[in-house]
């Protein structure tokens, strides 16, 4: 039960202590898994907001790159990509409308799907079957 140390205080009371092995083993097991998750939790939020953020680059970036004159949708597609590709994204879903971009069209819309189960860097646990979706349109350079 108690078991005595050989410390004095100031009035030269002997001080006792429990004996707390199995209580620190007990509340280790408890807050380790909690830590664990949080941990990991953090790393998956993390990640979701620098996709939705690329995301979100990717999708202007592919937009500018099909505004300008003698541009085609290839060049849009691959503007896209190469900016997804910064940070790893696979699987993207990349749509330019439209597909043919001539000197009539007046706007370009690029749209990317990048589902996140392929993109986490942790066991998909939050975000299971969710997908971010952005999309941007703007008028082509030169048409009035």
């Amino acid at each position: 039960m108690f078991t005595r140390i050989g410390s004095l205080d100031s009035r030269g009371r002997r001080h006792r202590r429990l004996n707390r092995h199995g209580a620190v083993l007990v509340e280790f097991a408890i807050v380790v898994p909690i830590v664990f998750i949080l941990f990991f939790a953090a790393i998956e939020f993390s990640r979701v907001a620098m996709i939705r953020h690329t995301v979100d680059n990717a999708v202007y970036e592919g937009a500018r790159a099909a505004i300008v004159p003698g541009a085609t949708a290839l060049d849009a597609q691959n503007e896209t990509r190469r900016v997804l590709a910064s940070v790893d994204i696979v699987l993207p879903s990349v749509v330019v409308t439209p597909a043919r971009i001539d000197a009539n069209t007046s706007e370009v819309t690029v749209r990317v799907t990048v589902p996140l189960n392929a993109n986490s860097f942790v066991p998909p646990q939050f975000f299971a079957g969710r997908s971010i979706t952005r999309e941007l349109t703007l008028r082509r350079e030169g048409i009035r």
